[in-house]
């Protein structure tokens, strides 16, 4: 076995039970040349870290204040060895192996067992915690972490005995996606250091980033030992469109990340940054506020210790570390000054005494492990402690479970089931002071304590923003959709990123961002804008529009040439013309038409429960009625003229009486079609909403359809008989053949149905309508031209034609009247 030199303390004291440290007071390690051929020598140690010296200067400070006590441990002195791992988790290893078997050595004899220390304080990163606490935890070797925030440290089967004055990570990691979604930022980039903190970090960070609707464009990582991976991750923030940057770092790789943002000008970014490095001081040089100036992040509470400061400044270097060579056999062991020339160089500065943060939980971690002892050692104020007991590690652990109490700055301290602190932070923003100076300002506070709605408290007005800004910066991949819109997500694209779509007719989105467009009740319709459902536009043929107006014309001027006929006729009423064309079926037949034209009128109109019922009964009754006259006549022209025997009076077998039967029995059959269609299902007033999107047509259903097409079948079949017979006597020797006009009219008549079939069909809303008036008005034109107007014209133009002797002309039939 070669020499063996034994890891030494940077600082110690011995006492009746010691308390160990392990903190990076240097940050930096030079690997001595592995040739393996000689001893190697020790690891060199360089780049002082000024807030991990506080650290170590707290613990002594902590220490001391319970040496005075006379309450605390009132008759033990604590003693402490305090170790330094330069950054690294191989020197951690060494610092760990120190404290848990002192430095004795023993050769040929067994070792005593018992470890250096009682507990140990440290360490402040995570990776070189997870070191520590996995040697010491086979031997139930309580540690104590100030600033160890990894999730995975809450295992407790992984690490049974350790504990932290500090939150895990979880609730951290949880706060900045809540933070990031507060200012509205959806489109953000992530940079974690590799290792333990970093990784665990961020992975609750992403998680939690995906439940609250955020969305991170990349994810990068590197290691403080790969400058090349930093330069990727350089390139990767250059490209990218966030604004906004989460920082889940380490301060060293947060210094060395800021160094290469500075050297490429990348600036006007958004950070936001985690405990570990928003309030370290070594990120504070003169080419870094262009960077991170406005950031945002977590830190600890301000340490506010009373005697903290002073004995920091002062007291530490005039009684704990006096710059003076001692024997190692002595009772304080302190590393010459030569070796830690440094270290004193720090004497004068105190430029981050009032920005101490950690110094508070190591204040609380050493306090933790007093009061354990205090309880192991069973003390009083009055008989003091019984040092007989022999306190194991183990039982450390278990009293340190226990531990509920307050101390001076009235902090209370006990540990959770995971062995962890409550989390409580403060939001802090790089500033720029009034004299130019780096300040990390207080704009709000996260205490994880307090109900869910009453944990987050900003102070929005209070942040300065990256370039001095006043004004919030904006971090999406796609702007806000406004109201009438909706988000369709981009194909292959995070859900941040989406079009805003227009609503379709008939939906709408009445807030921004909406995922979808709802549908409008039945009866509204969308607005112009799509962000609004108004009522639909109900259209139906009124007497006011244009069209109805036309068609009332019409139907009133129809009425009033009926009117005019019937006076002409009846006026000239004795005249052989008006006599020969049987004047009781013409009037019947002139007072049917005037009721033809008027029940077109009843189509025009709100429809109502009485209209609709009204208008198809009073067309088909009223056109039966007149086809019924229109027939009437038509076969007494017939039969007049088909009498083959000379002196034989057929018209006895269908004189005036069975005329006005004849048209009584066909009216009274359409009479007995509509009652019954009436009866069983009668036409009602209905809302189609179907035909047109945006109105709706209000019309009447015909309630039956088989009761329509009969009432309208009837009509035809009754048109159609008419027009046969009428077509036989079209050729009957007459001057004045009334058969030929009734021929045409019928043909007009059966012209317009025809075509007004597929026309009702297939016209959309108020047009169907339109069109049966129109059909209405046509037909009754039609009868009313072709049958009087031939007539009126020889009573008013021609009267020498009318006379008896021109109108029997050369029938041998003259003395028959039809």
């Amino acid at each position: 076995i070669g020499d063996h030199s034994p890891e030494f303390p940077l600082m110690s004291k011995e006492g009746d039970v010691m308390i160990g440290g392990a903190f990076s007071i240097h940050s930096k390690i030079t690997q001595p040349p592995l040739d393996f051929t000689e001893k190697p020598t020790r690891l060199r140690c360089s780049s002082i870290n000024l807030r991990e010296f506080r650290f170590a200067q707290t613990m002594i400070f902590a220490i001391e204040e319970i040496n005075r006590s006379k309450f605390l441990l009132p008759n033990v002195s604590v003693g402490y060895r305090i170790y330094d791992n330069c950054g690294s988790t191989l020197s951690s290893m060494r610092a760990v192996m120190a404290l848990m078997n002192g430095d004795e050595w023993t050769l040929e004899r067994k070792c005593s067992g018992q470890s250096a220390v009682h507990a140990i304080i440290g360490e402040s990163e995570s990776s070189s915690t997870i070191v520590l606490s996995r040697t010491t935890g086979p031997f139930k070797m309580p540690v104590i972490s100030h600033s160890a925030t990894c999730e995975c440290l809450s295992s407790r089967k992984e690490y049974p005995s350790f504990f932290r004055t500090i939150a895990s990570d979880l609730y951290q990691s949880r706060a900045l996606a809540q933070l990031v979604k507060h200012f509205g930022w959806t489109w953000v980039g992530a940079v974690n250091s590799d290792s333990d903190y970093g990784n665990n970090g961020m992975a609750i960070f992403l998680a939690a980033a995906q439940e609250e609707g955020v969305c991170v464009e990349y994810t990068e990582k590197f290691h403080r030992s790969d400058p090349e991976k930093l330069l990727k991750v350089v390139e990767v923030i250059q490209k990218s469109t966030a604004r906004v940057i989460v920082g889940f770092l380490a301060h060293v790789e947060m210094n060395n990340l800021l160094e290469q943002l500075s050297l490429n000008n990348i600036t006007a970014r958004q950070f936001i940054g985690v405990e570990a490095w928003i309030t370290a001081d070594s990120l504070v040089t003169p080419t870094s506020f262009s960077v991170l100036g406005g950031s945002l992040g977590f830190a600890v509470q301000k340490a506010n210790i009373s005697g903290l400061e002073d004995f920091l400044v002062k007291d530490f270097w005039e009684t704990e570390f006096k710059c003076e060579e001692t024997n190692r056999s002595s009772g304080t062991k302190t590393a010459s000054c030569k070796e830690n020339q440094d270290l004193i160089e720090l004497r004068y500065n105190d430029d981050d005494v009032a920005e101490l943060r950690y110094s508070s939980n190591i204040y609380k971690a050493i306090y933790a492990v007093a009061y354990s002892l205090h309880s192991i050692l069973k003390c009083s104020h009055t008989q003091g402690c019984d040092k007989t007991v022999k306190v194991t590690p183990w039982q450390v652990v278990e009293s340190l479970k226990q531990v509920n109490f307050t101390i001076k700055n009235g902090d209370k301290v006990w540990f959770d089931s995971t062995g962890a602190a409550v989390a409580r932070y403060e939001v802090v923003n790089w500033q720029r002071g009034s004299d130019g100076s780096v300040q990390f300002k207080p704009v709000g506070y996260y205490d994880a304590s307090l109900p869910p709605g009453q944990r987050f408290v900003l102070n929005t007005e209070a942040i300065m923003w990256p370039g001095g800004s006043k004004e919030l910066p904006v971090s999406v991949c796609s702007g806000s959709c406004r109201a009438g819109t909706h988000k369709v997500l981009q194909k292959g694209k995070p859900v941040c990123c989406y079009d805003c779509i227009p609503c379709a007719d008939g939906k709408i989105s009445n807030t921004t961002d909406s995922i979808d467009c709802r549908k409008c009740p039945e009866e509204y319709w969308s607005n112009q804008n799509r962000d609004a459902c108004v009522l639909k536009k109900v259209e139906f043929l009124s007497f006011t529009e244009v069209m109805g107006k036309i068609l009332v014309f019409f139907t009133l001027l129809g009425v009033l040439l009926t009117i005019i006929v019937a006076a002409l006729f009846l006026i000239h009423k004795e005249t052989p013309l008006v006599k020969a064309n049987n004047s009781e079926l013409s009037f019947l037949l002139l007072f049917s038409l005037t009721l033809c034209f008027l029940c077109s009128l009843t189509f025009i109109g709100r429809p109502s429960e009485w209209s609709c019922m009204l208008r198809h009964t009073a067309f088909g009754i009223t056109f039966v009625l007149c086809i019924s006259c229109i027939l009437g006549k038509t076969i007494v022209v017939l039969m007049a003229f088909k009498a083959t025997l000379p002196g034989r009076n057929v018209m006895k077998w269908f004189g005036p009486t069975q005329q006005r039967l004849s048209v009584l029995a066909f009216t009274l059959l359409q009479v007995i079609i509509c009652i019954l269609w009436l009866t069983i299902n009668p036409p009602f007033p209905f809302k189609n909403m179907s035909h047109y999107k945006g109105k709706i047509i209000l019309e009447c259903a015909l309630g039956s359809p088989v009761g329509f097409w009969a009432v309208l079948g009837y009509i035809g079949v009754l048109a159609l008989l008419c027009f046969i017979i009428a077509f036989l006597a079209r050729k009957l020797p007459d001057n004045f053949n009334e058969a030929k006009f009734i021929t045409f009219s019928m043909l007009i008549f059966c012209a317009v149905w025809i075509t007004f079939i597929p026309a009702y069909v297939s016209s959309p809303g108020k047009f169907t309508v339109a069109v049966e008036i129109f059909a209405i008005l046509a037909s009754s034109y039609g009868l009313l031209f072709c049958i009087f107007l031939p007539k009126c014209f020889i009573i008013l133009f021609r009267p020498e034609k009318n006379t008896k002797k021109h109108i029997m002309g050369k029938t041998s039939n003259s003395d028959v009247h039809y």
